[in-house]
């Protein structure tokens, strides 16, 4: 199947507006919410390895998810079965939660008419042969570039969502989704050693930007940055240092160990670290945390989140002051509070839960390189791999991938094999410097949750953390 050429989220299900409205106003009767989600989905990756195309696939899909919310349950069925008979047997599945609960429907979310990201086309836009010569360019460009070279890895992705949501009342937006990233991989050799080094971007827009010979150089010669220096990394040292966590990407460290922590469902089931405490000192003064999604073509922004809430620009801690949660519709009506536009579900086969989109600390008022020479002897964490975090203590473990040793105040040694071991909350209380060098992560970043993966984003500026436990060698 092509990628879709129409904006039209009902193309190419066997039912109109007028069907769905019918069965949603038949199986959503006494449900405090509920709508009917609609996706058209078109997707492809290219990844080249050892100088060859290694992999490539498109897929296509459509299908639907009704749901019918009765209190605090909630009904869901999905099906890739598009035809109005499917349908209907989705809506006796999902009002079968209602067990003679009887609520009133809660009113339609605002229509908005902002777009954040153009309608592009990213499949077919450029197409396969142009985005495999791409590849091949980037694997020669570095080869030849750097004789230590001695393994290149890089990959496209593309996707292209039309998604739909209709309600019972008749209210129905629509979305159409691009997304896109590049990402480049290099290994290097010196005297038996090898290391690597990754670079990574992406986004909700054309193609162009990032494929244009300036653009995936940069990222080439980032990849090949990151290996040299692993190259001369000794091992990293154990123990309790003071640490500064660099502009940008770093933030995934507060997206984990903070933002999870301030999603509305973790909260009203007090589950979460920061359950009830709203309107406390949570964070150092000074410390900003809002979740955006309303920053144009950034990989976590939403017009409309998969409830048909437009995005939304949530302030969750204000100078070092809980003061507010992320919200769907569910946990913000359980809350009673107002929905924040990020009620998000990976696919049609999904129910939507409060999920971050792009997740930012504002920046501050000191130069970075004044907080890197206020450090006597600690850690510069300048880029981290993966991580994990328990949402109920906020105890987390990230492992960096680009780190220093820091010296009378200056970058010493690189150091690998660093892990950054400690808890948001705490964390976020022994934050004692803050950069005004806010930046924003190249666009690579993918959040899971319940099992669910969707695009997200994060940014920060250089920041100086006090007793962070790092796990090394030594």
């Amino acid at each position: 199947m092509a990628a879709q050429d129409t904006t039209n989220p009902l193309d190419g299900f066997g039912f109109d507006a007028s069907d769905a409205e019918g069965v949603l106003k038949h199986c959503l009767e006494g449900a405090d919410d509920g709508e009917l989600f609609l996706e058209t989905i078109a997707s492809e990756s290219l990844s080249y390895d050892d100088g060859r195309l290694k992999e490539a696939s498109f897929d296509a899909g459509r299908g639907f998810g009704l749901r019918g919310v009765f209190g605090e349950t909630t009904g869901y069925a999905h099906s890739n079965d598009t035809s109005l008979a499917a349908l209907k047997r989705a809506g006796e599945t999902a009002s079968a939660a209602r067990k003679g609960k009887t609520g009133i429907m809660a009113p339609p979310p605002p229509g908005t008419n902002v777009k954040l990201y153009d309608d592009v086309d990213v499949i077919t836009e450029p197409g396969f042969e142009a985005k495999a010569k791409l590849l091949a360019e980037i694997d020669a460009y570095l080869r030849a570039k750097d004789p230590e070279v001695v393994q290149v890895g890089c990959s496209i992705a593309a996707s292209r969502r039309v998604v739909g949501i209709i309600r019972a009342d008749g209210h129905m937006a629509h979305d159409v989704r691009p997304l896109v990233r590049l990402n480049v991989a290099v290994t290097v050799e010196r005297n038996g050693r090898r290391e690597s080094g990754s670079a990574g971007a992406g986004g909700r827009a054309e193609f162009s930007r990032w494929l244009n010979q300036e653009s995936w150089q940069d990222l080439a010669n980032e990849a090949l940055r990151i290996a040299k220096v692993n190259l001369e990394a000794v091992d990293a040292p154990a123990g309790e240092w003071e640490v500064v966590l660099g502009a940008g990407w770093p933030a995934i460290l507060l997206h984990e160990a903070v933002g999870h922590g301030l999603e509305g469902d973790f909260n009203r089931k007090g589950t979460s670290a920061f359950a009830g405490r709203m309107g406390k000192q949570v964070a150092a003064p000074g410390v900003t945390v809002i979740d955006d999604g309303t920053i144009p073509d950034r990989r976590g922004s939403i017009s409309i989140d998969d409830e048909g809430t437009p995005g939304g620009r949530t302030v969750l801690i204000e100078d070092g002051i809980l003061v507010g949660f992320m919200q769907d519709r569910m946990n913000a009506r359980l809350m009673g509070v107002e929905p924040t536009g990020n009620g998000r579900r990976e696919s049609y086969a999904h129910a939507p839960m409060p999920r971050m989109t792009n997740t930012i600390m504002a920046a501050g008022e000191h130069d970075p390189k004044e907080i890197l020479e206020s450090l006597d002897d600690g850690i510069y964490a300048v880029n981290f791999g993966g991580g994990q975090v328990d949402i109920t203590s906020g105890k987390f473990v990230f492992r960096c991938t680009e780190a220093y040793r820091v010296r009378g105040g200056k970058i010493a040694e690189p150091i690998k094999g660093a892990t950054l071991i400690g808890d948001g909350p705490s964390a976020l209380t022994r934050i004692s410097m803050i950069g005004n060098d806010f930046k924003m992560d190249p666009g690579v970043g993918t959040c899971g949750k319940a099992g669910q993966g969707v695009p997200v984003g994060v940014g920060q500026p250089t920041l100086k953390i006090a007793g962070i436990t790092v796990g090394g060698a030594g």
